[in-house]
């Protein structure tokens, strides 16, 4: 006899949850990272969640199993949930250009660049404004939710910036007006390292309509450093102003590592030498994208991986590394300007490393073209001419998932790039120099090996033959695990993190059906 319509999953079994958001006070607030840690803690409640941003803007982005791009807080989000990331997940990503462009990525595929202006102007589309041309951006991400909401339980939603941007209510696709589409619970999340905690959560509510207001159901505290007992009264007091429940003080942590989303990010980053390890000096660009290559490199405890453009720092380091860029050739005379273009080459001549990665590998070589002004009004600049290559930019981007062979070993990663080189070689090597389109490239460990080879000790005096040590990561070392093992940990630690200082009880009452 046939069982299977019997087989029911526990996750199945459970009850139906509304879709929560976790929007915020401002930017940079943390609300990327308290998403993910409810994507952990709903699957290992039994839940079968999944992440939700209807507008994204970041440059460091990813690129899902059937090879479409989304931003990368999504992906990382998606992983935590232990589902494979989708384009329904964030529909709709902009890429800035510049001040004041943005390309303009719809579910996974760009359809082009706009000003914030011509931007704007086509969402009007879905107002009434049915002359203007361009798509209904209000619809496509509703429709996407819509998709994502009849597979998965509960959605984790997560808003944009700041909630409180009442100048951009009537062209808001990803905070409240989203939350009314989803009939979400929302959470807002505030961060008191930043001070103003009190003004930025009261003042994010006050400015709401009734309707959005009502949508509003607790509050937590993001990023507290000290003793949590200083805050109880200010727990109380924000209680009373707001009439919301404060549902945690969530404290800052050191020893928990999540890839990050942004620039706001990037600005936190080491930017000097340091004796005893590996100087790698990263190239810090103007339209730098996606840095998180480097975390994994920046963990190891034999390395010291900082970021600049200073050109006796690049002397002094050890490894260079030209990182992606929205803008190649921008970027590139902009080296050329600031007199890292010439301190790269003299290093190289001295016996240094260089690695470029994406639109780092096309500055190597020999010249970057754009003859349909893909990427602005910069035709053609020779590159630095380390690498046997020359690049054409295309209105089509690659985007894919790849598997590659390094040193005889399988290793992962994935290419998004604009341009077309005149090699179909992903990875390209001559003498101190190595050139990739494939991020996460750095992620496997063969490949840090051989980066690292000339500079470490492999004595084994230690517990590990590579670092001898166990300490590099609190305690577990780099080299006995992989990076997919490493990141299950931290999600696994981010969300017993979340949970010690949640009341999760009040929240799963928050979200559940009282019928």
């Amino acid at each position: 006899m046939d069982i299977s319509p019997f087989l029911i999953t526990f996750a199945a079994m459970k009850r139906r949850l509304h879709p929560i958001m976790f929007a915020g006070t401002g930017s940079d607030v943390g609300k990327s990272i308290v998403a993910a840690a409810f994507c952990r803690i709903f699957r290992q409640d039994g839940y079968n969640p999944a992440p939700f941003k209807a507008q994204n803007m970041a440059l460091n982005s990813y690129v899902t199993p059937d090879g479409l791009e989304i931003g990368r807080a999504q992906a990382v989000q998606a992983e935590a949930a232990g589902i494979p990331c989708h384009t329904d997940m964030n529909p709709l990503l902009l890429k800035p250009n510049s001040d004041h462009t943005s390309q303009v990525v719809l579910h996974g595929k760009p359809i082009g660049n706009k000003d914030a202006y011509d931007y704007w102007k086509a969402s009007l589309v879905q107002r009434g404004f049915t002359s203007l041309t361009g798509p209904d951006f209000r619809h496509e991400v509703h429709a996407a939710f819509d998709r994502l909401a009849s597979r998965y339980n509960p959605i984790v939603m997560e808003g944009a910036g700041s909630i409180a941007e009442i100048n951009l209510r009537d062209r808001d696709l990803v905070n409240m007006s989203m939350a009314q589409h989803a009939k979400a619970d929302v959470i807002l999340v505030g961060d008191i390292d930043r001070g103003g905690v009190f003004a930025s959560v009261y003042g994010s509510i006050m400015l709401q309509t009734p309707e959005d207001r009502a949508l509003i159901k607790g509050i937590i505290i993001n990023k507290f450093r000290g003793d949590m007992r200083l805050f109880d009264e200010g727990r109380k007091m924000l209680e009373d102003l707001c009439g919301i429940p404060v549902l945690g003080v969530i404290p800052y942590y050191k020893d928990i590592y999540i890839d990050e989303e942004d620039s706001v990010s990037l600005e936190k980053k080491q930017r000097q030498l340091a004796e005893g390890k590996v100087n790698i000096a990263v190239i810090l660009l103007r339209h730098i994208s996606n840095f998180t290559d480097f975390d994994t490199l920046e963990r190891d405890p034999r390395v010291n991986l900082f970021y600049t453009n200073n050109t006796s720092d690049l002397q002094e380091a050890d490894i260079i590394i030209l990182p992606g860029t929205k803008s190649t050739l921008d970027d590139l005379l902009e080296l050329r300007r600031n007199g890292c273009a010439q301190a790269i080459l003299r290093a190289h001549r001295n016996g240094k490393l260089v690695v470029g990665i994406c639109g780092g590998y096309q500055m190597l070589g020999q010249t970057v073209n754009d003859p349909d002004g893909i990427e602005g009004s910069i035709s053609s600049l020779p590159g630095l001419g380390l690498l046997p290559i020359h690049t054409t930019m295309t209105a089509e981007k690659t985007t894919r998932q790849v598997t590659f062979h390094f040193n005889g070993q399988t290793c992962q990663g994935y290419e998004i790039h604009q341009g077309v080189s005149d090699t179909d070689q992903a990875i390209l090597q001559t003498d101190h120099c190595i050139g990739t389109y494939i991020h996460g490239f750095l992620d496997n460990a063969p490949v840090i090996e051989h980066l690292l080879s000339k500079h470490v000790n492999h004595g084994n005096q230690g517990d590990c033959p590579l670092c001898e040590q166990r300490s590099g990561l609190h305690g577990d070392c780099p080299h006995e695990s992989s990076p997919e093992s490493f990141k299950d940990q931290q999600y696994d630690k981010l969300a017993a993190h979340v949970r010690q200082h949640v009341d999760m009880d009040k929240l799963y009452q928050i979200i559940s059906d009282h019928d």
